[in-house]
């Protein structure tokens, strides 16, 4: 399961904790989503840190990704062929191993 969904469907989780937690306190329910929104976000920075550093790590790489493929596509417009032909080998090594990454 990729870390962007674990990361969310714990954040839902925890936010549905709290507010399962509140319904019995006496308090108008929109007030009751309010204070489990927050209370959900502050616990979910303590709680969750594993999966939000995963995902940040993913969305890195794949920044990182995109940003070596506009170079590449940038350099081959310029008319650069030397670095348009490294960027296409390491196209070429990623489509052969599809479990990286």
């Amino acid at each position: 399961m990729p870390p962007s969904v674990k990361y969310t469907l714990g954040r839902l989780g925890l936010f549905l904790l709290f507010l399962v937690l509140l319904l019995p306190v006496p308090l108008n329910f929109l007030v009751k989503v309010m204070i489990a929104f927050v209370l959900s976000a502050i616990a979910s920075f303590f709680v969750l840190t594993k999966w939000r550093d995963e995902m940040a790590e993913r969305l890195g790489e794949t920044a990182a990704k995109r940003k070596a493929e506009k170079e590449r596509l940038r350099a081959a417009l310029a008319g650069d062929e030397s670095a348009a032909a490294v960027g296409d080998r390491v196209d070429r090594v990623d489509q052969a191993d599809p479990g990286k990454g």
